[in-house]
C-alpha cells in the first residue's frame, strides 16, 4: 500500500525555527527583530514567546538545530572512510561542500556569537557545537596516531574556523581545497613517529 503525503501543516515551533534559521542565518541575529521572525513564520506573537519564551531562546533553539544538521552532515561523511586519516579529511569536505552554496553566510555560531553578550544562551550553544567538533577531532587524532591529539584537534579546529571566514570574507569557496591539504599536512606531522622520536 502507498503511503499517503502528509499534509499537516507545520507546528507553530516549527515554523518559527525554520523562520529563525532563514533570517538569523542570511541577516544575523541582531538586525533581525522579532517581529520579522513573527511574520515570516506566519505565527501570532504569543505563539513565540508560548514556545520559547523570548528572542534569545529562539536564537538558542536556532543554534541548537543548525548543531543538529551539522553534527549530522559530518558524522554520515565521516563514517562513508575507513581510516581515521580520511576521516578528519572528511569533516573538511563536508565543510567545503557548504562553502559552494549559494546560501553559504560563514559559521552560524561564529556570527551569532560576536553578535550576543559574551554570556548567556548563545554563547552556551557556540560553545557546545565547539566542544563537539574538538571532541570529534581529539579522538579521530587519537586514532589516526598522533603523538599530542590534542593539539592536533586544536590545530584542526583553527583551520576549520579559519576555512569558514576565508571562504566567506573572499568569497572563494576553492579555499577547500586549501584547507583540506593544510589538514593532511598537520595529521603527517602530528602522526610521524620519527619526528617524535
Amino acid at each position: 500500500m502507498a503511503s499517503v503525503p502528509s499534509t499537516a501543516k507545520p507546528s507553530a515551533r516549527e515554523r518559527l525555527l525554520a523562520a529563525a534559521n532563514e533570517l538569523f542565518y542570511a541577516e544575523g541575529v541582531q538586525s533581525v527583530g522579532i517581529d520579522r521572525v513573527i511574520e515570516h513564520a506566519g505565527v501570532a506573537k504569543a505563539s513565540l514567546y508560548n514556545t520559547f519564551g523570548g528572542k534569545e531562546q529562539l536564537v538558542r533553539a536556532y543554534l541548537d538545530t543548525r548543531h543538529a544538521g551539522t553534527a549530522d552532515r559530518i558524522t554520515r561523511a565521516v563514517a562513508e572512510r575507513d581510516t581515521p586519516r580520511e576521516q578528519i579529511l572528511a569533516v573538511f569536505e563536508s565543510q567545503g561542500q557548504q562553502f559552494h552554496r549559494p546560501d553559504f553566510h560563514g559559521c552560524a555560531f561564529i556570527r551569532a556569537a560576536a553578535e550576543a553578550s559574551p554570556s548567556g544562551l548563545v554563547h552556551e550553544a557556540a560553545d557546545t557545537f565547539r566542544g563537539w567538533l574538538r571532541e570529534l577531532f581529539t579522538r579521530l587524532a587519537d586514532q589516526a596516531g598522533a603523538a599530542d591529539p590534542d593539539t592536533l584537534a586544536h590545530q584542526l579546529q583553527l583551520l576549520y574556523d579559519g576555512a569558514n571566514t576565508s571562504a566567506l570574507m573572499d568569497h572563494d569557496p576553492t579555499v577547500a581545497t586549501t584547507s583540506r591539504a593544510a589538514a593532511n599536512a598537520l595529521i603527517t606531522a602530528a602522526t610521524d613517529t620519527s619526528a617524535h622520536a
